[in-house]
């Protein structure tokens, strides 16, 4: 009986913990990312204090822990299963075994869904299992006048500690999981680790949204296969290549964007993309972003402004180790050699822009700054590929050649509206035999080479023609 007692929330637990390690992972490492929590006297102190002091502390505390696989999972399906543990032994003696343990299950469940809403929902969760925690306290006195006064004194407590359950971010009452952004939100996160085959794999064929086009095709750079791989995925034009940021997009949005800004050597726009990430994050203070600022000084050779983000990091569980590591002066030899060769990407040029039309001054730049940034060059050529600069494709083409077939089929076109299609000037761009080939099987049957620059090409065509 004893071990009977345990199946239902060792079952409940089980599928908790299972739903947000698997069915759902990224929903907590975001808030984590979101989120900063120090260990500091001083930050403590004026941080948590006033009413739900506690609800606040306890959560940021948990929160930190979120970025770890299995641990953040863990945490909220016991949070969860708690809540339903309380809630069955305060209504067990009053209404039986049956009833208890109904609404002890409901409790669960629209905790369960709760805790999907957004970034406070932990919080809400670790409130509502204080004050239940704090109930089942009062009523373990044995007289009547002992629990009611127990109850009175242990739910003021609870006022003060832990606020009130009914607040305007906690978000809706009921919860509802989006798995559409879990998938786009764990992209994101995925980018932020730079585990780029993670990336490529989770970018799915039936996600059409321009954020997962800008992730596929910036793990491909990273991996220095954009243009190779660049019609395996839906394209939206150029605007799955690059996104600038604009006051029309949302926060996440205009906050991913600078992550390819940032390792192509823009540091003025990834500046901006961290900044306004840390605007959107529930206080501000979004650890991820954080650290950025601190990379973002680094190379830029601000370090004042790069010490106070690495103080401010070394004082976390998480990341202090890494903050220790880049403070100027105790940077090892490969830190050093790493933040040179990012630094030497910095174009001395500024630019004011606010749409695709400033793509190529902005990449042309960085490649005056530094002509073997190879992963600028290939963003430009797949620029003039989408957005059909040919011409201008040839031309950056011809200063550095990359092998990859889609640059082979792009330059076929070209010759073929010069009406240059010849043996001369095949042996000029080394297009191997192959790719003639290729050419002409395509047109055989456009549809089996959707992978091509040419399906792509002749859609355009086709779509002009209809209009």
């Amino acid at each position: 009986m004893k071990h009977a007692r345990l199946v239902i929330p060792g079952l409940a637990l089980i599928v908790a913990f299972c739903f947000f390690q698997f069915a759902y992972p990224y929903h907590l490492m975001r808030r984590e990312q979101m989120n900063l929590f120090m260990f500091d006297g001083d930050y403590i102190r004026q941080t948590y204090r006033g009413i739900g002091w506690l609800a606040r502390l306890d959560c940021d505390f948990v929160d930190q822990f979120f970025h770890l696989p299995v641990a953040g999972p863990l945490i909220v399906a016991l949070a969860l299963v708690g809540i339903g543990a309380a809630a069955y032994k305060i209504c067990r003696k009053a209404l039986g075994k049956g009833p208890s343990l109904a609404i002890a299950a409901a409790l669960f469940v629209w905790s369960f869904f709760r805790e999907t809403e957004n970034y406070f929902s932990t919080r809400y969760t670790l409130v509502v299992l204080g004050y239940l925690a704090l109930l089942l306290a009062a009523l373990s006195f044995r007289k009547v006048w002992q629990k009611i006064a127990s109850a009175v004194i242990l739910l003021a407590f609870g006022v003060w500690a832990l606020g009130s359950p009914v607040q305007k971010y906690y978000g809706k009452l009921f919860g509802t999981p989006i798995f559409a952004y879990d998938k786009i939100i764990g992209l994101d996160t995925e980018i932020s680790r730079e585990h780029w085959n993670r990336v490529i794999k989770r970018s799915e064929k039936d996600l059409y949204m321009t954020e997962a086009s800008f992730c596929y095709n910036l793990a491909n750079a990273m991996r220095g296969q954009l243009g190779q791989n660049l019609f395996n995925y839906a394209q939206n034009s150029v605007y799955g290549l690059l996104i600038f940021i604009v006051p029309e997009q949302n926060a996440f949005t205009n906050t991913l964007a600078g992550e390819a800004w940032f390792r192509l050597g823009e540091m003025t726009t990834a500046e901006q993309s961290a900044i306004i990430g840390l605007q959107a994050s529930p206080k501000h203070t979004g650890v991820r972003y954080i650290k950025r600022l601190a990379e973002i000084n680094l190379i830029s050779g601000e370090y004042g402004a790069a010490q106070k983000y690495l103080n401010i990091l070394s004082k976390t569980l998480f990341y202090r180790k890494w903050a220790l590591s880049m403070m100027p002066g105790h940077q090892d030899a490969a830190t050093v050699a790493k933040l040179e060769e990012a630094r030497a990407k910095l174009s001395d040029k500024d630019f004011v822009y606010s749409n695709n039309g400033a793509f190529q001054a902005v990449i042309e730049g960085l490649l005056e700054a530094d002509p073997d940034n190879d992963m600028a060059r290939e963003y430009l050529l797949c620029y003039d590929l989408l957005s059909f600069d040919l011409d201008h494709f040839a031309q950056l083409y011809a200063e550095k050649p990359i092998k990859a077939h889609v640059y082979q089929e792009a330059l076929l076109v070209w010759l073929s509206q010069r009406d240059e299609l010849n043996d001369q000037m095949i042996a000029r761009y080394s297009i191997p035999n192959a790719a003639l080939n290729a050419m002409d099987r395509f047109f055989m049957d456009p549809e089996k080479s959707s992978n091509t620059y040419w399906y792509y090409y002749l859609e355009a065509v086709e779509r002009q023609n209809r209009q």
